[in-house]
């Protein structure tokens, strides 16, 4: 399992939002777990915590904490092959993009 954790200056809840939003979860999780437009497997918005399912062994959990200034703190372990550590990093990379994206939309 890799576990991965990055900042982020948009509030908790647009982050929770946008990570589980059907249509944007495709853009950042990576490819074993990406669905073709279903929700997570398990959504507690309450803990902002989700947890994804994949392909074989693979899945997937966030967690989105409040950090200081209105940020928020974003921790994505993710299980599966060998590449978990580089895909988890790279989950987090484009899921700030898609935040970013979604805050200059709206």
């Amino acid at each position: 399992m890799a576990s991965v954790e990055r900042g982020m200056s948009a509030p908790p809840e647009v982050v929770f939002n946008t990570a589980t939003d059907p249509a944007r979860a495709s853009a950042w999780l990576p490819e074993p777990l990406r669905a073709d437009g279903s929700p997570a497997d398990e959504v507690s918005a309450e803990e902002l915590r989700a947890r994804w399912s994949g392909a074989e062994e693979w899945s997937a959990e966030i967690r989105v904490e409040p950090a200081q200034a209105g940020g928020a703190r974003m921790r994505l372990d993710l299980t599966g092959g060998p590449d978990a550590g580089r895909l988890a990093d790279e989950a987090l990379d484009s899921l700030a993009r898609v935040v970013a994206d979604n805050l200059q939309a709206g």
